[in-house]
């Protein structure tokens, strides 16, 4: 385990930056209860400043992970999100989008999302920007990118796909039901 160097913070940030903006700041300066980022094989977590020390004291071989996992680093240095962090951005989510119940399904079945699925959108959200999905119970989702902005999706028919699928809670149903396939 070890802190992420400068490429690679630069990396991550502006992946996490997409989704929620400046709201990083949230994420890292909080006095009361400091928490970091840290990489342990390509992967990286997010977890209490108390948790990394502790976890400092078992060896890199033992340690398979640790804290909340955001995402990993590809071999090409590209940074893929995981839907473990959720929960952590839809917290601070610059763009959001609201489904209406039928087409939570959908989108939890891993399919894009058209625009009879959408309930409500924050506003000015611009076209192919990074939104974080909700029910209208405001439970997150899953995440995506939005295929077009606030104002052309008013005018569009119901069946045009509005936001293409990153990521869903979805998708632990369908990895598991995959490895089950394998056997």
């Amino acid at each position: 385990m070890r802190q992420l160097n400068e490429e690679e913070t630069k990396i991550f940030f502006e992946k996490l930056g997409e989704y929620i903006g400046a709201n990083i700041k949230l994420l890292i300066e909080n006095e009361e209860d400091p928490h970091v980022f840290r990489l342990i094989k390509n992967k990286v977590y997010y977890m209490s400043l108390q948790i990394a020390n502790w976890a400092t004291n078992v060896g890199k071989d033992e340690l398979l992970h640790v804290g909340t996992y955001f995402g990993k680093f590809t071999k090409t240095k590209k940074f893929r999100l995981n839907i473990t962090c959720l929960e952590i951005l839809a917290k601070y989510a610059k763009h959001k989008v609201w489904l209406k119940s039928s087409g939570e399904q959908s989108f939890l079945y891993g399919n894009h999302v058209i625009k009879a699925h959408l309930a409500k959108m924050s506003e000015n959200i611009p076209q192919y920007a990074n939104v974080i999905l909700f029910s209208l119970q405001e439970n997150p989702l899953g995440f995506g990118v939005a295929s077009r902005s606030t104002l052309q999706c008013k005018d569009l028919d119901p069946t045009t796909v509005v936001v293409f699928n990153q990521a869903d809670l979805g998708e632990y149903l369908r990895v598991e039901d995959d490895k089950n396939i394998e056997k």
